[in-house]
C-alpha cells in the first residue's frame, strides 16, 4: 500500500510552542491512561457481576493485547499519513470503544469493546512520545519527559480514586468508569486541533502490510496462549502446541518481511543497535512488573484486606506520588547534567526490591507496610520508564525516531500483556490448588462454585470458615505472582546495566565545540601587516589594464559609479593600510624613529 506520507520538518521550537503542544499531548495521555487506572479498581466488581473470577485476566488482557500489537503500527502509519491525523484517529477509536464498553451487557461484549479501546490507547501512548521526539532535542527531552511521567502519575492517582467512587456510588455504578473518559477525550481532540501545528513535508512511502500482519499474528497468538493456557485448555494440549507453533511461524515470517520490505515497521537495523535492543528488553521487563501490580494489587486490597474500591484507590497513592516525584526530578537533573544511565539502573534495582517486598504481604499486613512497599516500587518505576525511551531515542538515527519510539513502547506493552496473562494464570492456578489443599486440611467441603469467585462483596458474604480459606489462598497466590516478578526485574536490571551512556544530542558532549585557536604570534602579525601593505602598493601601481587583484579589492568597496581602479585605490588607502599598521603596532609598539618608515 502506497500513500502520500508526511514527515516532520526539523526546526527549533521555543519553550512556549513546546508547552502548547505538550498541553494537547498530556491531556490525551491523561484520557487514555484513565482507561486502565479507573477500570483497574472496578474490575473485581465488574468481573464478579458479569462473569466470575476466572474471566479476570482475560478482561484485563484484551486491552493489553490490542495495545501491544498495534503500538509499532501507529508509529509507521504516522510517517505515512501524519502525526496529527493518526493521533486524532486514536482518540476517536478510544471514544467509540469507551461508549461500547459502558453499554456492554455480557462478558463477550465487554471484552470486544476493551479490545478496540486498546487500539486507541496504543496509538495515543506511542504517538505522544513520537511527537515529543520530533519537537524536542534529546538533551531537553528529559525535562519534558518528566511532564509525561507526571501525567502518568496524576492519572494513576485520579484513576483508582475515581473508579472507586463510581463503583461505590449507587446512582452511578461501574459503567461510568468507561463513560468518564469520553468528555475528556473530546476536549483533548479540540485542544490538539488548535495547538498541534507540525510543519510537514510531503513524500511517498509504503506501508509494510506483510510485516504488520505477521507481527500482529505472532503477538496475538502468544497472548492467547498465555491467557487461555491452563484455564480453557491444559498447557500440555494440542491447543497449546498449535498457538505456540503459530507464534513461532508468524515471528519467522515477520523477520523475513522486515528484511525484505522497503519501508519496514521495525527496521532490522534497529536490532543491530545495542541501545535499542537493551532498552526494548528492559522495557519489556518493566511492563511485566508495572501492569502486573496495577491489575492485581486491587484484588489483594479489596478481597484480602476487605477495602472498598475507593479506599483501595487511596492505598495506591504512595506508589503514584513516588513515581511522580522520581519522574519529574530525574527529568530535570538529566536536562541539567546530560547524564541519564544511573537513573534506570537505580530504578530497576528499586523495582526488584519493591516486588520482593510485595511478595511478603499477608492477610494481616498493616496499611503502613503496604504503602511503604508500593512507594518503593513507584520510586523505581518513576526513575526507569521515561529514561528508557529517552535513551532509545537518543541512540537512534533521526529517520528511525518513530520506529524506535513505537518499538520500545511495543516491548513495554508486550511485557504488560504477558505479565497480566501469565500472572493471571499463576494466580488462578495457585488459588485453585491452595483452596483445595486448605479445605482438606480443615476437613471442609467447599460449596459448589466457591472456587469460581464473584465480586469482593460476594466473597465476604461467604461463611467464615470458607472465607478464611479464600483469603489465605488469595494471599498465597499473589505472593507467588509478585515473587515471580523478582527475577524478571533482575533481568531488566542487567539489561540497563549493559547500556552504554551515549551523550545526549543537543548537549555540549554530543556536539563538542572546537577549542579556540591560539592567539597569533608577533611574527604572524608582522607578516600579515606587511602582506596587506604589499597588496595596497600593488593596487596603487596598477595601470588601466584589468587585473584579478584590482577586481577583488574593488569588490570590498560599496557599489557606486566610480571606476573599478578608483574604488580599489580607496579600499587600499582607507582599509588595507590602516589594518596593516594596526597589526604591526599590535606586534610591537612603534618607536619614534620608525613611525615614518
Amino acid at each position: 500500500m502506497r500513500g502520500c506520507g508526511v514527515a516532520v520538518a526539523q526546526r527549533q521550537y521555543t519553550h512556549r510552542e513546546i508547552l502548547k503542544i505538550m498541553a494537547g499531548l498530556m491531556l490525551a495521555m491523561l484520557t487514555s491512561m484513565l482507561s486502565t487506572s479507573v477500570v483497574g479498581t472496578a474490575l473485581p466488581t465488574i468481573v464478579g457481576e458479569l462473569g466470575g473470577q476466572e474471566q479476570y485476566p482475560w478482561v484485563a488482557s484484551a486491552t493489553m493485547l490490542t495495545m501491544t500489537v498495534s503500538t509499532p503500527l501507529w508509529g509507521k502509519l504516522s510517517d505515512v499519513f501524519g502525526r496529527k491525523l493518526l493521533f486524532q484517529t486514536a482518540l476517536g477509536l478510544y471514544v467509540g470503544a469507551s461508549l461500547l464498553a459502558g453499554l456492554s451487557q455480557d462478558m463477550g461484549q465487554l471484552i470486544a469493546a476493551r479490545a478496540v479501546q486498546g487500539l486507541g490507547v496504543g496509538g495515543l501512548s506511542a504517538l505522544a512520545q513520537v511527537i515529543l521526539g520530533d519537537i524536542v532535542s534529546p538533551r531537553e527531552r528529559g525535562r519534558y519527559s518528566g511532564y509525561m511521567g507526571a501525567v502518568f502519575g496524576v492519572a494513576t492517582v485520579i484513576g483508582p480514586l475515581l473508579g472507586g467512587f463510581l463503583v461505590d456510588a449507587d446512582w452511578l455504578g461501574w459503567r461510568w468508569c468507561f463513560y468518564v473518559g469520553v468528555p475528556l477525550a473530546i476536549i483533548a481532540a479540540v485542544v490538539i486541533q488548535r495547538v498541534l501545528k507540525l510543519p510537514v513535508v510531503k513524500r511517498d512511502t509504503t506501508i509494510d502490510i506483510w510485516g504488520a500482519t505477521a507481527i500482529t499474528t505472532s503477538a496475538s497468538a502468544l497472548m492467547l496462549l498465555l491467557t487461555l493456557g491452563g484455564q480453557q485448555f491444559a498447557w500440555n494440549s494440542p491447543w497449546s502446541y498449535f498457538l505456540g507453533a503459530i507464534t513461532l511461524l508468524a515471528l519467522a515470517l515477520a523477520v523475513l518481511a522486515e528484511r525484505t520490505s522497503a519501508n519496514p515497521i521495525l527496521p532490522p537495523r534497529l536490532f543491530r543497535n545495542r541501545t535499542f535492543l537493551l532498552t526494548g528488553t528492559a522495557s519489556l521487563f518493566v511492563g511485566v512488573a508495572m501492569f502486573g501490580v496495577l491489575i492485581y494489587m486491587p484484588q489483594y486490597l479489596q478481597i484480602v484486606k476487605g477495602m472498598s474500591p475507593t479506599k483501595s484507590g487511596l492505598m495506591t497513592l504512595p506508589m503514584v506520588v513516588a513515581m511522580l516525584m522520581a519522574s519529574i526530578t530525574s527529568g530535570k537533573i538529566v536536562t541539567r547534567t546530560g547524564r541519564w544511565k544511573h537513573f534506570p539502573v537505580a530504578g530497576l534495582a528499586l523495582v526488584t526490591v519493591g516486588l520482593f517486598l510485595l511478595s511478603r504481604l499477608h492477610v494481616d499486613s498493616t496499611e503502613l507496610l503496604i504503602g511503604f512497599d508500593l512507594g518503593v516500587l513507584g520510586l523505581g518505576l518513576g526513575l526507569t520508564m521515561q529514561m528508557l525511551i529517552l535513551a532509545a531515542q537518543n541512540g537512534s538515527e533521526v529517520r528511525d525516531m518513530a520506529s524506535t519510539t513505537s518499538g520500545v513502547s511495543f516491548f513495554r506493552a508486550l511485557g504488560g500483556a504477558m505479565g497480566v496473562a501469565a500472572f493471571g494464570a499463576i494466580l488462578n492456578g495457585r488459588l485453585t490448588s491452595e483452596m483445595a489443599e486448605l479445605a482438606r486440611a480443615a476437613h471442609l467441603t467447599l460449596p459448589e462454585g466457591a472456587i469460581s469467585l464473584g465480586s469482593p462483596e460476594e466473597i465476604h458474604r461467604l461463611p467464615e470458615a470458607v472465607r478464611t480459606i479464600v483469603l489465605e489462598s488469595f494471599t498465597r497466590g499473589l505472593e507467588t505472582v509478585f515473587l515471580v516478578g523478582v527475577p524478571i526485574a533482575v533481568l531488566g536490571f542487567l539489561a540497563v546495566l549493559f547500556l552504554k551512556e551515549l551523550p545526549l544530542r543537543g548537549s555540549p558532549e554530543a556536539a563538542p565545540v572546537s577549542p579556540p585557536p591560539p592567539p597569533p604570534s608577533k611574527e604572524d602579525l608582522v607578516l600579515a601587516g606587511l602582506l596587506l601593505e604589499l597588496v595596497a602598493q600593488r593596487v596603487d601601481r596598477a595601470g588601466d589594464r584589468p587585473s584579478a587583484l584590482l577586481t577583488a579589492v574593488a569588490r570590498m568597496a560599496p557599489p557606486d559609479d566610480r571606476p573599478e581602479r578608483e574604488r580599489a585605490r580607496s579600499v587600499a588607502q582607507n582599509v588595507l593600510r590602516p589594518t596593516s599598521r594596526a597589526l604591526i603596532e599590535q606586534a610591537a609598539p612603534p618607536r619614534k624613529d620608525l613611525v615614518t618608515s
